[in-house]
C-alpha cells in the first residue's frame, strides 16, 4: 500500500479510529499457496497490541495459519469516491478523480486457541464488547454448562499485533480551499458513507 507523507496516520490517530471499527478481514498466506484465505470477521482490539476473535472450525484458513502462524487483519471504512469534476480548482473537464477512505493494515502472530477454558474466555471478551448490555449468559466451558457442546465448534485466534500500515487519505495535499469544495460536494450529494469522510476531511485539514 502506498502512504504518502500527508495521508500518513499517527500511531494515536489510528489506535483511535481502530476502536471504533471492530469488523475487517483476516488474511493468511500459509507456506507455498498462490493465493492466500481471506475471511472477514468481527474482532476485539485491546487499544495495545492484542487482538482477539474466533471463526468456526471448518473454515478454510485453519492449514494456512498452523503451516505459518503469521496473518494481516485488514480494516478499510469511511470511503468515498471523488468525482473528477470536484477534484480540480481548474477545467473540471480535465479534471482526476480519485478515493477517499481510512484504513489500517495489522501484521501479526497468530496463536491458535482451542483449550475450552480460553475459548470460553476470549468469547466472553467479544461478547462484553459487542454486547454490553446484553441478557446472554457468561460464556462457561464448565461441564454443565450448555456452552460445553457448543465449543468444539469453533477456534480462536489471538493476534498480537507486530506492525501497522496506516493510512488516511482524505486530501492532505490539498488546499484549503479545494478541501472546502470537495466537503460541500460532499455535503451536497449525502451519499452512504459521504458524512464520514466529510468528517474526516474536515478533521484532517
Amino acid at each position: 500500500m502506498l502512504i504518502h507523507p500527508w495521508d500518513a496516520a499517527e500511531d494515536t490517530e489510528w489506535r483511535e479510529w481502530l476502536a471504533g471499527h471492530d469488523f475487517g478481514q483476516l488474511i493468511a498466506g500459509g507456506a507455498g499457496r498462490d493465493l492466500p484465505v481471506v475471511t472477514p470477521a468481527h474482532f476485539v482490539f485491546d487499544g495495545d497490541r492484542t487482538v482477539v476473535t474466533h471463526l468456526a472450525r471448518p473454515n478454510p484458513i485453519w492449514p494456512l495459519l498452523t503451516e505459518h502462524p503469521r496473518a494481516l487483519l485488514t480494516v478499510v471504512d469511511d470511503y468515498a469516491y471523488i468525482r473528477a469534476d470536484w477534484n480540480t480548482a481548474a477545467d473540471p473537464a480535465f479534471g482526476v478523480p480519485t478515493s477517499y477512505y481510512a484504513t489500517v493494515q495489522l501484521e501479526g502472530d497468530v496463536r491458535l486457541v482451542d483449550d475450552p477454558a480460553e475459548k470460553a474466555s476470549l468469547l466472553q471478551k467479544q461478547l462484553r464488547h459487542f454486547e454490553p448490555d446484553g441478557a446472554r449468559t457468561p460464556v462457561s466451558a464448565a461441564q454443565e454448562s450448555p456452552d460445553r457442546r457448543l465449543l468444539p465448534g469453533i477456534r480462536g485466534i489471538e493476534f498480537t499485533i507486530t506492525g501497522v500500515r496506516a493510512k488516511f487519505k482524505f486530501g492532505g495535499n490539498k488546499t484549503a480551499e479545494d478541501r472546502a469544495r470537495i466537503g460541500g460536494k460532499l455535503a451536497e450529494r449525502g451519499g452512504r458513507l459521504d458524512a464520514e469522510a466529510l468528517t474526516q476531511l474536515r478533521r484532517r485539514g
